[in-house]
């Protein structure tokens, strides 16, 4: 039987593909812009457009399964279109540099700025994750109810500089990969480079971050509360 989550509404959300989610981000986008943008095959337009159409077809598609998008998701699929347009309008290469790094420094900042709000972006994150209500009572039980929302706050500010550092490592790779100007097959095959370095250069480590930011937050609550981590996450 298929895995499935839930949302905070109780609707029935399949999970992803973990396999399928790289393949067309990054793989085929990759295997398209390096080895069909040359005028033997699709030319470096049409090589663009095929190798941006999978991500953005793999988003619209997440969209209308899950029928929400956030803020993240929504960022990232922004992100895409943009690499599309600034290659289709051949705009300067600077602007695919400042691109790669403002989209992590935007979700970076978001994250940070969002608790001051009541809504936090971790919090609604995490809700679709876990069952925020329930660690919360279970806080109140113990006689430290704020002291959850103390580990949510400093999760949100750890997660924010985990986006700070991969604003600046998106930084080096497109200065140190990117050649050639935009629209043209040299710059196609360095986009193809960059977005298969992103992974094992930022991917990888930011999961790594965000995994050890899980572990801080479950570790608070199995120190805190007679929860154990199995039971918080939604069915």
């Amino acid at each position: 039987m298929e895995a499935t989550t839930q949302n905070k509404n109780n609707t029935p959300r399949k999970k992803d593909n973990p396999l399928l989610n790289i393949g067309l981000n990054v793989v085929l986008p990759s295997i398209i812009l390096f080895n069909l943008s040359s005028e033997k095959y699709l030319g470096e337009k049409w090589g663009l457009i095929l190798a941006v159409s999978f991500p953005i077809g793999y988003g619209l598609v997440d969209y209308l399964r899950q029928k929400k998008i956030n803020f993240f998701s929504g960022l990232g699929l922004f992100s895409i279109i943009m690499t599309g347009g600034i290659g289709l309008l051949k705009l300067p290469r600077e602007m695919m540099v400042w691109k790669e790094t403002g989209i992590p420094l935007l979700m970076g900042l978001a994250v940070i700025i969002s608790q001051k709000t009541e809504v936090p972006l971790v919090r609604s994150f995490l809700d679709q994750l876990i069952d925020l209500d329930k660690i919360k009572n279970a806080f109140k039980e113990t006689g430290e109810p704020d002291y959850f929302e103390k580990t949510l706050s400093h999760s949100s500010y750890l997660l924010g500089g985990t986006f700070f550092i991969s604003a600046f490592l998106n930084y080096v790779l497109a200065i140190e990969i990117l050649v050639g100007q935009p629209g043209s097959e040299e710059f196609n095959k360095s986009l193809a480079k960059m977005t298969a370095l992103s992974f094992p250069v930022i991917t990888i480590p930011m999961m790594v971050m965000v995994a050890g930011i899980m572990f801080y937050l479950f570790k608070s609550i199995t120190k805190k509360t007679s929860l154990d981590i199995e039971s918080v996450f939604r069915q």
